[in-house]
């Protein structure tokens, strides 16, 4: 239960800290986000801000679900993942390659790879990474996600899924590809 006395009723996935904790910007939340080549947001994750980065990963990405103009099948896997150096740990590595997804996440300065001591990645690939942190910027322009009116870390996801909604909608209807 709650500190204010009620339970998780209805079937609410509510965490009892309502996605908000310390952080280095302050006290706030932290988006775990997934877009697609384009910049198009695919799933998205909230938690407290000290939760790393890291912990979210396979969550996030088990949440993505694309079907393929081509077969009509649905697909859960992209042919690569770019991420910063907070993602590169050995079981997340492992976790990318037993689903045949290619990692272009540079090492961090105080691990021991291959070739030297540099694991070697796609630097161009990695320049594509910028799209996730302009999705994100681009979210935080609504003001309602940018300043978190919402209380509840449900209804602050349910926002996000709105301004998600919204930015397919302008791809959509847009007249430029």
């Amino acid at each position: 239960q709650s500190r204010c006395g009620r339970g998780q009723k209805g079937g609410s996935k509510e965490p009892a800290d309502h996605g908000l904790g310390r952080s280095r910007g302050g006290w706030g939340s932290k988006l775990h986000l997934v877009t697609d080549g384009g910049g198009l947001p695919l799933a998205v994750r909230v938690t407290a801000g000290q939760c790393h980065e890291s912990t979210q990963l396979e969550a996030t990405m088990n949440a993505v679900r694309i079907k393929s103009a081509v077969t009509g099948r649905w697909r859960r896997r992209p042919r690569r993942l770019a991420g910063d150096k907070g993602y590169s740990y050995r079981h997340l590595r492992q976790w990318l390659h037993r689903r045949k997804i290619t990692p272009v996440i540079p090492q961090r300065s105080n691990q021991v790879g291959r070739a030297g001591g540099c694991r070697q990645f796609d630097r161009e690939a990695y320049r594509g990474r910028n799209v996730v942190e302009r999705c994100v910027g681009w979210l935080k322009e609504c003001r309602r996600i940018g300043t978190r009116f919402e209380k509840l870390a449900v209804n602050f996801l349910a926002m996000l899924h709105l301004a998600m909604i919204q930015r397919y909608l302008r791809r959509l209807l847009s007249d430029t590809p």
